[in-house]
């Protein structure tokens, strides 16, 4: 049996490694974000990395350290202020995507002789995928799949109820703190494939897709992860056979299979 031209490519075969692992992990985690309402953490945590990532560059480190390294403390100040009641969720999260935002323009513009290509860490590039990436995003990656295993029952109460997850003992703090951590790192993990501006799609399309024909949480996740694979698998061979960005035809595939989900739900019967 032959094998398809496109695992002949050492690059793809390092973008689909590194495209499952995202294709698992992001709606993974986005199925908890939006049960809390808490899904556009996804851009505000891709914005400010994308700051780490020109931060990277000038400090002349690996660009996914840099990113994960902002990412996570944007991530702990955010769930800091959010349970503090200093502000409300989606005020810090406006706050910050903007602030973040900002922060990222200015390090861009003085990293500009940086030996680094910003333009894939905002809209993916499969051919950027290196060997030391893949030692970064997969490892964590399973990281973020083995913790939300071992703690789902905890984390899905605390998703539709964090005061009576409280109430009945579970260390809603701890896992506030760890949610929003493992969001961070989701995000950091899906730039080179996906990129900043669009993994918030890739860790809500999916999930909202889910949503329109299952009948438990539990299956949410199941249909979200199936359908969020899908969607990474389907974009990456579309970006190497049609010569398109592979973050566009991954959330627009994403976007596809919303549609007929949602159809498939008005159908009788």
């Amino acid at each position: 049996m032959l094998m398809p031209a496109i695992f002949t490519y050492d690059f793809m075969i390092r973008a689909f490694l590194a495209g499952i692992t995202i294709g698992l992990a992001s709606p993974l985690i986005g199925s908890f974000l939006v049960a809390k309402r808490y899904s556009i953490i996804a851009d505000t945590l891709a914005h400010a990395s994308l700051a780490g990532v020109a931060a990277g560059a000038l400090l002349n480190i690996n660009p996914l350290i840099g990113a994960l390294g902002v990412g996570l403390v944007l991530a702990l100040v955010i769930e800091k202020l959010r349970a503090g009641r200093v502000l409300t969720g989606d005020v810090a999260l406006a706050m910050f995507l903007s602030g973040g935002l900002a922060v990222a323009i200015v390090l861009i513009g003085l990293s500009r002789n940086a030996q680094i290509d910003l333009f894939s860490y905002l809209f993916g590039s499969i051919t950027t995928v290196s060997r030391q990436d893949l030692l970064i995003i997969m490892p964590l990656g399973l990281v973020v799949i083995a913790f939300t295993g071992l703690f789902y029952k905890e984390l899905a109460y605390l998703a539709f109820d964090d005061e009576s997850a409280r109430v009945s003992g579970v260390e809603t703090v701890l896992l506030n703190q760890a949610l929003v951590i493992l969001a961070a790192v989701t995000v950091v993990l899906s730039l080179r494939i996906v990129g900043g501006l669009l993994i918030g799609a890739l860790m809500v399309i999916p999930v909202a897709a889910a949503m329109q024909n299952s009948r438990s949480f539990h299956q949410t996740i199941v249909y979200a992860v199936s359908l969020g694979l899908l969607s990474v698998i389907a974009g990456l061979f579309a970006s190497f056979y049609l010569n398109i960005a592979a973050g566009g035809a991954i959330v627009l595939i994403s976007l596809l299979l919303f549609g007929i989900s949602f159809v498939w739900r008005k159908i009788p019967g």
